[in-house]
């Protein structure tokens, strides 16, 4: 079976609001995750999974890079808003985040702690400004031993308005 005729999900967590773009801060009404998780869905026809934290980050950048360190360092698994009912039905999982102090925010790791990705395909991707995927794909690879984890993308978040082409050639890639 070709990728592309599998059941297809874009799991992915986006800060709105207060971001780091640009070498300052900046209030952006859609986070640059979003919106490349909404290239994606266009190009794949995937569903789309938001995911969301029961406690909601400071609105202020900085308040929220130190919850986030904190986290972090805590190894904590914030609670999250809601579930992906049929998580069963999905081959393959497209998983966007931002990068956050090298890695995922501790959101994405309790979605990945929450379902059972044996047999699946997972394909992150991540917008920074600076970082890449740091040690994302290799902590995924942690969480989900028995899944297939494709080469991931790292777009730059300042520019993710203009990535839709870089998108388009790695969807590509990935599913051929």
């Amino acid at each position: 079976m070709e990728e592309q005729s599998k059941k297809t999900l874009i799991a992915y967590y986006s800060r709105t609001g207060q971001n780091y773009a640009h070498g300052k801060i900046m209030n952006l009404p859609v986070g640059n995750t979003a919106i490349a998780a909404g290239f994606i869905q266009e190009l794949t026809n995937g569903t789309l999974f938001q995911i969301e934290t029961i406690k909601t980050y400071p609105a202020d950048y900085t308040e929220t890079t130190k919850v986030a360190q904190k986290e972090f360092r805590n190894n904590e698994r914030p609670e999250l808003t809601n579930r992906v009912s049929d998580m069963d039905e999905y081959d393959v999982i497209y998983l966007g985040y931002p990068n956050w102090w090298g890695t995922m925010p501790m959101a994405v790791f309790t979605f990945l702690d929450s379902y059972d990705f044996a047999g699946k395909t997972i394909i992150p991707f991540c917008t920074h400004e600076g970082s890449g995927l740091g040690n994302s794909e290799r902590d995924i690879a942690k969480l989900c031993p028995d899944a297939k984890i494709l080469k991931g993308l790292a777009i730059k978040g300042s520019s993710v308005n203009q990535a839709k082409n870089n998108i388009a050639v790695w969807v590509k890639k990935s599913t051929q």
